[in-house]
C-alpha cells in the first residue's frame, strides 16, 4: 500500500507529465532551434530520430483544425480535463488517479498550452524500424497513452477481481 493518497499520486503524475512535456518542447523549439527546421531529421538511434513537425489535427494529424475549430477543440479538451480532474479527486484507486493525472498533464501540454500559444501541437520524436514508420509524437502523447493504458489495466483487473469474488 502506498503512503501517498491516490489524489497525491494523480496530481504528481499530471505535474510531472506536463513539466516533462513543456521542458522538452522548450528545449527543442528554442535551445535547439527546431522551430526553424521543420521536416529536418536528426538521427539519434537506428530506430529513433528527432524531427520537427507541427500537428494542426486532433490526433495523428487527422482532422486538422484552425480558427474557430481550434477554439472549440480547446473548449472540449478543457471540459474533458475538468471531468478527469473530478474523477481523480474522487477515486480511491491509485492506478485510476495516475491514469487521470497522465491524461490531464498530456492534455494540458498538447491541447491547451500548445494550441493557445502556437495554434497547433509541436511533435519531435519519430520511431521507425524494420521498414515501418510510426507517427511523430511528443511526451504529452506518451502521457496520454500511458494514462489510457492505466484505465484499461484498471478495468481488466477490476473485471478479473469480480470474477474471482
Amino acid at each position: 500500500m502506498s503512503r501517498f493518497s491516490p489524489r497525491t499520486l494523480g496530481l504528481a503524475a499530471a505535474l510531472l507529465s506536463l513539466a516533462l512535456d513543456q521542458a522538452s518542447k522548450y528545449a527543442l523549439l528554442y535551445w535547439a532551434h527546431f522551430k526553424d527546421m521543420p521536416g529536418v531529421r536528426i538521427p539519434v538511434l537506428p530506430f529513433f530520430d528527432l524531427v520537427m513537425t507541427w500537428n494542426p489535427g486532433i490526433s495523428y494529424g487527422l482532422f486538422p483544425v484552425s480558427g474557430l475549430g481550434t477554439t472549440l477543440l480547446i473548449a472540449v479538451v478543457a471540459a474533458i480535463i475538468a471531468f478527469l480532474g473530478l474523477w481523480l479527486w474522487r477515486t480511491d484507486s491509485a492506478i485510476v488517479a495516475i491514469g487521470c493525472g497522465l491524461v490531464i498533464g498530456g492534455g494540458i501540454g498538447n491541447n491547451l498550452i500548445d494550441r493557445v500559444i502556437y495554434g497547433k501541437v509541436a511533435d519531435f520524436f519519430h520511431l521507425h524500424a524494420f521498414g515501418h514508420d510510426w507517427y511523430v509524437f511528443n511526451i504529452a502523447d506518451v502521457a496520454v497513452v500511458l494514462g489510457a493504458l492505466a484505465f484499461i489495466y484498471d478495468v481488466l483487473m477490476t473485471s478479473e477481481s469480480s470474477k474471482n469474488a
